[in-house]
């Protein structure tokens, strides 16, 4: 696919990454927030977005499901990061000489151990990649930063320590968005996203979840949080295993629509080969 794709952070970013795995023919747009990647990409800016979602070791990305509802976009693919973290330092730094590794707040904590036993003090970037850039600026060897092997190669930093994360299987879960949607694709394996909000019946989400387990409908994950800040409107995020079409997909959408209100259907799209 050709064209240009939207994502949040700088050149060498693990959303860069992920665009360079997922769409790697298409020409990379890096954007300041999340925002801005729904509106590039709502607009015809761009083509599509790349929005990080879900981490295995620090949960789901602030803001980003509740952004994707209202955001006018659908769903048309998913990509699965494995984030490795590197101390990235100036050219003939080494670890020896690092005092301090700069990056953003999720990412920090993931390598913990490993800065505490070096030494080294944590320090906040708004970005990995900004932090691997502003490192190469400054030209210091005593300053680091926490960033893919992508961004020590945009940079020109070293690789002063490699995959130094604490959790080896550290990985963050993309969503490509598109502002049309594509439900006649087919796959083997399949999913469909999906928000909703149950209606105010006793135990309407337990009655509502029934309609999958008795069709043999698979929920890889259900999430909650408020809508407009308020504590009696809670809205659900679903993934399921299957296409609407599928049978006993249907029968499953068909006993949640009875049970809930405003069912968006935000996309179907093939499972990526390297879901776990």
């Amino acid at each position: 696919m050709t064209g240009r794709i939207a994502f949040q952070g700088e050149l060498g970013a693990y959303s860069h990454q992920a665009c360079q795995q997922a769409c790697p023919d298409m020409e990379v747009v890096p954007c300041t927030t999340f925002e801005d990647v729904v509106e590039l990409t709502r607009s015809g800016t761009v083509d599509l977005g790349m929005l990080a979602v879900e981490n295995s070791t620090y949960g789901r990305v602030a803001d980003v499901h509740s952004l994707l509802p209202k955001s006018g976009l659908h769903i048309v693919a998913e990509a699965f990061v494995r984030v490795h973290v590197n101390l990235l330092g100036v050219p003939g730094a080494t670890l020896a000489d690092v005092r301090e590794a700069h990056g953003h707040v999720v990412i920090l904590p993931q390598c913990a151990s490993f800065l505490r036993s070096h030494g080294i003090a944590g320090r906040v970037s708004s970005d990995n990649a900004r932090a691997a850039r502003e490192v190469a600026e400054a030209g210091d060897k005593t300053r680091a930063a926490l960033a893919s092997e992508l961004a020590a190669q945009i940079y020109g930093l070293d690789v002063l320590a490699a995959h130094i994360e604490d959790h080896k299987n550290n990985t963050t879960r993309f969503l490509v968005m598109s502002r049309e949607a594509d439900h006649s694709r087919r796959a083997e394996q399949m999913i469909t996203t999906f928000t909703f909000q149950v209606r105010n019946i006793p135990a309407a989400l337990y009655k509502a979840m029934g309609g999958f387990a008795t069709n043999g409908v698979n929920m890889t994950k259900l999430e909650s949080y408020m809508v407009g800040g308020s504590f009696i409107a809670t809205e659900f995020y679903a993934d399921i295993e299957g296409h609407p079409d599928d049978a006993n997909v249907a029968l499953a959408l068909e006993e949640l629509r009875y049970f809930t209100n405003n069912i968006n259907i935000m996309g179907v799209y093939p499972s990526d080969r390297t879901r776990g």
